[in-house]
């Protein structure tokens, strides 16, 4: 009898696996392999390999099944893409991006929930952020002074201490942008930031003390609580803000008419904190690294913002203005290679509401479209010696971020709408940091995807000013 339940077990094993292999059989599905049910593929494809690499595997899949291919990551049925082509057609469609990345790895929104927005609805939250991160919006308002201020005072601090904490300074600026003014308010939004970033590659999510997944969803508890003090907080004062995301959220809540409420607006800041302050962290270490190991992109840099300063008549230690960051053309360049072979945010997922046809497949509702723009930056034939870092090819380069083989803000619906704020705190940062200060590794850090960009050794650098 014993036998006969364990064959029974096996064979439901085996047509489990079968099916989980072969879904949706009716259809003609991109080719591929769905790796184990439920696990899927996930532990290979969050395997760290090195920063100037595509990932394995990706090459492999590649290689094997083209350059769209069937996969299962996380609990969920994906398809990636990576020709240029299927992902400029996706991202022109009117698919509606996932405010959650997958099923765990994003904001734990109020800790458990999830929620994915109506296409009509992402559109209004689009245009709103858009007026609140456009060119016209930093270039009239104080985010250039707030930003040059905290980034002076953290250089200097750094200079004293001879070692950075980028992390901190980011929070400084996003607790103002957000309007959180308690006291260690940067500390304390720093603090869950780092908790939840450094857990959330937690594969099993088992909440249980002592787990990865329990750290992570405790430290969005705690953003969240943050974050209803400083709602309820603005609410109750009778002064009219208008300058922070809180602020305008508040006003957008009193029109009544935008079907916006107030539980989706407090998890649009928790992810406006997460995205903004892990994406500028990484963007300053990155750049810090890259610089450091390529002199003569150093002494570029230099020369140009040595320039700036000199064209100032009357105070040569005036805060930047627009004109000057316009006018940074190599400072772009450089920040453009950066986010190149950094592919800070390396997938851009899509849910299908519905059956869709590209190519000869069709690919169900409820499945996702991932495009992997770390394999498109990589491509020897679009971008020559793909592998170096070099600013210079983007001389004479203007407008080329919303080219096919060119994507590191996503496009279409889904273009980052925080590209240009984070680009200016990239600019001021560097303007500072190589006019008066000079800094070296300590050790080698080296940094890894996994496939979001990390330090497993952490980053130490000494640093200390200019004589």
């Amino acid at each position: 009898m014993l036998e006969l339940v364990v064959l029974c077990l096996g064979a439901l094993l085996l047509v489990w696996f079968c099916i989980w292999q072969n879904p949706k059989r009716n259809r003609k599905l991109p080719p591929g392999s769905m790796g184990f049910p439920i696990i899927g593929e996930t532990m290979e494809y969050f395997s760290l390999y090195s920063l100037l690499e595509i990932s394995p595997f990706m090459k492999k899949r590649i290689t094997r099944y083209g350059p769209m291919f069937r996969t299962s990551l996380v609990g969920q049925k994906v398809v990636m893409v990576t020709d240029p082509e299927l992902i400029s057609g996706m991202l022109k469609q009117e698919i509606m991006p996932p405010i959650q990345w997958f099923t765990q790895y994003s904001v734990k929104v109020s800790g458990e929930d999830q929620f994915v927005l109506s296409a009509s609805f992402h559109k209004y939250l689009r245009s709103f952020f858009m007026h609140q991160l456009s060119p016209e919006s930093l270039m009239t308002g104080e985010s250039i002074r707030e930003i040059d201020q905290a980034t002076r005072r953290h250089l200097n601090w750094w200079a004293t201490q001879g070692a950075i904490d980028a992390r901190q300074m980011v929070a400084e600026y996003v607790a103002k942008k957000i309007g959180y003014d308690e006291p260690n308010a940067a500390e304390k939004l720093s603090e869950n930031v780092r908790a939840f970033v450094d857990n959330r590659t937690s594969l099993i999510p088992l909440n249980i003390p002592g787990t990865a997944y329990h750290a992570e969803l405790k430290a969005s508890r705690n953003l969240m609580k943050l974050i209803d003090e400083t709602f309820e907080k603005r609410k109750a004062s009778k002064i009219n803000h208008h300058d922070t995301f809180v602020d305008h959220l508040l006003e957008e809540l009193k029109k009544g008419d935008t079907g916006l409420d107030e539980a989706i607006a407090r998890d649009l800041v928790l992810l406006f904190i997460i995205t903004t302050s892990e994406a500028i962290t990484l963007s300053i270490t990155l750049a810090m690294k890259l610089i450091a190991d390529h002199p003569k992109v150093l002494a570029e840099l230099m020369k140009e913002h040595e320039a700036i300063i000199e064209s100032r008549v009357e105070d040569k230690e005036l805060e930047i203005t627009w004109e000057e960051y316009k006018s940074m053309e190599f400072t772009h360049m450089v920040i453009n290679e950066m986010v190149r072979v950094g592919n800070l945010v390396p997938i851009l997922p899509r849910k299908l509401p519905k059956d869709v046809d590209i190519n000869g497949y069709t690919i169900p509702a409820g499945w996702f479209l991932v495009a992997d723009q770390t394999v498109l930056h990589f491509d020897p034939n679009y971008f020559d010696e793909p592998f170096a870092f070099n600013p210079w090819r983007w001389e004479g380069k203007k407008g080329h971020t919303g080219t096919k083989t060119f994507i590191p803000f996503g496009g279409g619906a889904g273009f980052c709408v925080g590209a240009n704020f984070g680009k200016l705190q990239i600019a001021i940062f560097l303007h500072h940091l190589v006019t008066k200060y000079k800094w070296s590794e300590i050790k080698r850090n080296d940094i890894s995807r996994g496939p979001v960009l990390s330090l497993p050794n952490g980053f130490f650098v000494e640093i200390s000013k200019r004589k």
